[in-house]
């Protein structure tokens, strides 16, 4: 794919794409977004770092912390990729408003991902309930993102 394509797809939310578009530009996405997301939990265990128990340098601990920084980054890079790929297929389908829809599946998804590393920290306060609710939401968003986007008929009415 060449560079034009590329910034049309992910840099702008203009524009209008079909449903085999979208679903390899998310898939795309998907296929970077995964690996990134499995290193992050190879390494996750290592930031739990208590002095009491550990050195107060230790390399596991300040490798994770320097991945979560660039995982962070990645993510939200992603996040706003996929945003600008949903909101020129929402445009197609005749969904208003196309950023506002396309935005419900990551918002959920950035939430969801903020609950379960909350959670853990704050569990006195932050009911495990809550973090499964947020999930409940992210997965139906998520379903309607992928049926509506990727799988559903166009209608000719819609445009």
């Amino acid at each position: 794919m060449d560079a034009e394509r590329l910034r049309f797809l992910y840099r702008t939310d203009q524009g209008r794409i079909d449903r085999a578009t979208w679903r390899r530009g998310a898939g795309a996405l998907v296929a970077v977004l995964l690996p990134l997301t499995l290193i992050w939990f190879a390494l996750a265990p290592y930031s739990a770092h208590d002095l009491a128990t550990t050195p107060f340098f230790a390399p596991m601990t300040i490798l994770a912390y320097v991945y979560v920084i660039f995982y962070a980054f990645a993510v939200m890079l992603i996040v706003v990729s996929f945003i600008n790929l949903s909101a020129k297929r929402c445009r197609d389908r005749g969904l208003a408003p196309p950023l506002g829809l396309a935005s419900l599946a990551p918002l959920l998804a950035l939430l969801a991902g903020a609950a379960h590393f909350l959670q853990p920290r704050v569990a006195e306060v932050m009911s495990r309930w809550y973090v499964w609710g947020v999930d409940a939401l992210f997965v139906a968003a998520a379903l309607w993102t992928v049926y509506e986007l990727g799988w559903r008929e166009d209608d000719a009415a819609a445009r």
